[in-house]
């Protein structure tokens, strides 16, 4: 046999082994995952530049974290719980993609406005059935309430987000703003809504949970 053949076998020889080991070991590639983050100002990204706000921030978190993610930003700033309530049916028939997950961060205007708590419960949890009719996953962003609303205000309302979790069986982020309100650093001029480092602060903090409920 002349050097050439043998040459040429061997190259034939390391080219198969070259694709049965890429066939075997080759990773299944990356699913996409669409995430629906439902709120208010705060996953709306109120007063703040294109990309800095809730929903850009946490895809990038996601896909550094290996999630080839979509964060849908159906947040609308104003909305109350009864007001999400009224336009989650036209949302959810208005996406192009089923979310995997949906996150719901609504009840900061509720309790801002006064509003009963009772209206806010009854409202969230009308939200929650309607995911969990359609079969989408809920992670609640929960709120609290300062207690120059009241003892019996704030516990009445603070209660409302692990109740509902707790009855549908969701996971719970106590509170969305953790770290992040009252922080003059974090927020802008208003006090109220976060900056780009409020928002950067909220998504390292309910990351872990979404990562965890997309893993589910």
């Amino acid at each position: 046999m002349s050097l050439c053949r043998q040459y040429g076998f061997a190259r034939l020889f390391v080219y198969l082994g070259l694709v049965i080991m890429g066939g075997t070991a080759a990773p299944a590639a990356a699913q996409d995952r669409y995430v629906l983050a439902f709120g208010d100002s705060l996953t709306a990204g109120y007063g703040l530049r294109s990309g800095e706000g809730f929903a850009p921030q946490l895809e990038d978190t996601l896909r550094r974290n290996g999630i080839r993610a979509h964060v849908i930003n159906a947040g609308v700033s104003g909305n109350t719980a009864g007001q999400g309530r009224a336009r989650l049916g036209w949302t959810l028939d208005g996406v192009k993609v089923k979310p995997d997950l949906a996150i719901l961060a609504l009840g900061a205007n509720d309790m801002l406005r006064g509003l009963p708590p009772a209206r806010t419960r009854e409202d969230l949890e009308a939200i929650i059935a309607e995911f969990k009719r359609r079969d989408i996953p809920v992670v609640i962003a929960g709120m609290l309430a300062p207690p120059n609303l009241g003892l019996r205000y704030m516990t009445d309302f603070n209660s409302i987000f692990p109740d509902l979790a707790r009855k549908y069986g969701a996971p719970l982020y106590p509170f969305f703003l953790a770290g992040v309100a009252g922080d003059p650093k974090l927020n802008l001029p208003d006090r109220v809504h976060p900056n780009f480092q409020g928002v950067k602060k909220m998504v390292s903090g309910i990351a872990p949970t979404i990562i965890r409920a997309l893993g589910d």
